[in-house]
């Protein structure tokens, strides 16, 4: 009976196991992994089966009546005229939620919806700050607020730029609103967002293990 044991998945015990999961630190069969992956288990963004899910999985069908902000107009001229603060931004966010212990998509989501809901509010001269009740998303809001001053000042300083309107830092936000609309996977503990910013800002990720979620695991090398 001990052997049975050993021998079956950690997750639903009864079929073989295949493969390792850092998640669970223990061997799970296939179909454990395909139906609990960013499910019930925080999945490490460096799992080998994972980032292979990633190039395979298509996100849901975003639906249109949703998408966040749509009145405001995201021009290619806009993006080409501030590709260094959309640059910025992408960087800061990446690094917020690596070292964002348990962070996921839809924690980054309601931070990115109350930080526009903040600078909709300065373009009509009112000066309040919405701030989202789940605390993991406040914290994140918080301090991509910060980052987000230091970016300006760094543009007047370093690019000689006179100044950053807010309507420009909205539409950053709202950029990249739409950017985890269309690629959250849907999954309760799902990072494809995180993931990609991770893929594509990489030599700008915090030095050390990369952030594993809550179980803190990291994939054995």
């Amino acid at each position: 009976m001990e052997n049975r044991e050993i021998m079956n998945c950690a997750l639903c015990e009864t079929r073989r196991p295949r493969r390792y999961c850092p998640g669970v630190r223990g061997e799970i069969c296939p179909v454990c992994c395909g139906t609990s992956r960013e499910v019930t288990v925080n999945c490490p963004l460096e799992c080998p089966h994972l980032q292979d899910a990633r190039q395979h999985e298509k996100a849901p069908q975003p639906d249109p009546e949703r998408l966040p902000n749509s009145d405001v107009s995201i021009t290619e001229r806009f993006l080409a005229d501030n590709a260094q603060l959309l640059t910025l931004t992408c960087q800061s966010l990446l690094r917020i939620a690596l070292g964002s212990a348990g962070a996921v998509d839809n924690d980054v989501r309601e931070a990115l919806d109350a930080l526009a809901r903040t600078y909709r509010t300065l373009e009509t001269g009112l000066i309040y700050e919405t701030r989202p009740a789940n605390l993991l998303a406040a914290g994140i809001q918080q301090r991509l607020r910060g980052e987000l001053d230091e970016a300006r000042k760094q543009l007047r300083e370093d690019a000689g730029m006179e100044t950053v309107r807010d309507a420009d830092v909205l539409g950053v936000l709202v950029m990249l609103q739409r950017m985890e609309f269309t690629r959250n996977n849907g999954r309760p503990r799902g990072r494809a967002f995180i993931d990609f910013l991770r893929r594509e800002f990489s030599e700008f990720a915090p030095p050390g293990p990369i952030d594993t979620g809550e179980s803190g695991l990291i994939v054995p090398g």
